[in-house]
């Protein structure tokens, strides 16, 4: 979950309605924003996922594989 907020007086406070139990611990992973940018293809989770398979060495490989036609 991705939660917007500002810091003020010490204090995290969210810009949006937050569905959490009182007193729920949370992390907080700081990353100011002037504007909005969007994420980096890096900040994903996928990011990487086949780096150390040898059956994909890059993507453009595997995609023309699959376009191969198989009779």
């Amino acid at each position: 979950m991705t939660i917007a907020a500002k810091y003020e007086d010490g204090v995290f406070k969210p810009l949006e309605d937050v569905k959490l139990t009182e007193g729920t611990r949370v992390e907080v992973h700081v990353a100011q924003q002037s504007g909005r940018r969007p994420k980096s293809v890096r900040e994903f989770a996928a990011f990487g996922m086949w780096a150390d398979r040898e059956d994909i060495p890059d993507g453009v490989t595997y995609v023309n594989r699959l376009r191969e036609p198989r009779f």
